[in-house]
């Protein structure tokens, strides 16, 4: 999930805000479009799920993936097992809420969003999410913070891997392949037809192996690297960046 990067007015949640409204409940508003947005978005393009033995078997756990478009976190909830599905949910800029009319807010509800300030100071959304996690729910945080502007990998932040090292849970890395071929922020609407091969685009989500906080000495910085160092990698092989 992430909010349109039209401004910086957000508002500002209290501890107690965060605790009575978030997660976002899913409800039948977010039940009804994640199935209906789903259904077009299998009909538009090839949507795959890759290395899907690397999805931890039980929850918690916190995924953290590169961020090409407004579907990301639909279409990774998608690819995971169904009872995953049921306690997934992603931390959102705030500003997605007031900015962004209704479809703003159906990305909360589908993505059952957890509202961070990422133009001030974003420890108390960090804190409920690492809350959230704690309570077995799955949560999703795109490190670079905003959708890609060329459809590569821009500056990383230390929020997912805080949250996994501060829960003591897994932290599956995932990148997304194909999305910003698809639909960039530079677009209108998606554009799914690739006129060069005459077929639909192919979009994939590849699973990283999980990361476990001990392995890097359960420090925030040193786990981000080692994502970026993955993504990067992933980065390298994708032929719709050549």
């Amino acid at each position: 999930m992430s909010s349109n990067e039209k401004g910086n007015t957000a508002p500002t949640h209290s501890v107690e805000d965060l605790n009575k409204k978030y997660p976002t409940p899913r409800g039948f508003t977010g039940f009804f479009w994640y199935h209906v947005s789903m259904a077009i978005t299998r009909i538009l393009v090839k949507l795959r799920a890759g290395e899907k033995e690397n999805i931890p078997k039980g929850s918690p756990y916190v995924i953290c993936s590169n961020h090409q478009t407004y579907a990301d976190g639909m279409w990774i909830m998608s690819c995971l097992p169904r009872k995953h599905r049921k306690v997934f949910c992603a931390l959102a800029a705030s500003d997605l809420e007031t900015n962004y009319g209704r479809l703003g807010r159906v990305m909360m509800h589908v993505g059952r969003g957890i509202a961070v300030d990422r133009f001030g100071n974003p420890v108390r959304g960090l804190i409920k999410a690492k809350k959230e996690v704690e309570n077995g729910n799955i949560i999703l945080v795109h490190p670079e913070g905003t959708r890609t502007s060329d459809g590569h990998l821009g500056e990383f932040k230390d929020g997912a891997a805080y949250i996994a090292i501060k829960a003591g849970v897994p932290l599956l890395p995932v990148y997304i392949e194909g999305g910003y071929q698809a639909w960039s922020r530079h677009m209108k609407r998606p554009q799914t037809w690739d006129h060069k091969n005459h077929r639909r685009k192919r979009i994939t989500i590849h699973f990283g192996k999980p990361m476990l906080p001990d392995v890097h000495e359960r420090d925030p910085h040193k786990m981000t690297d080692a994502i970026h160092t993955w993504m990067k990698d992933m980065e390298s092989k994708d032929v719709n960046l050549q």
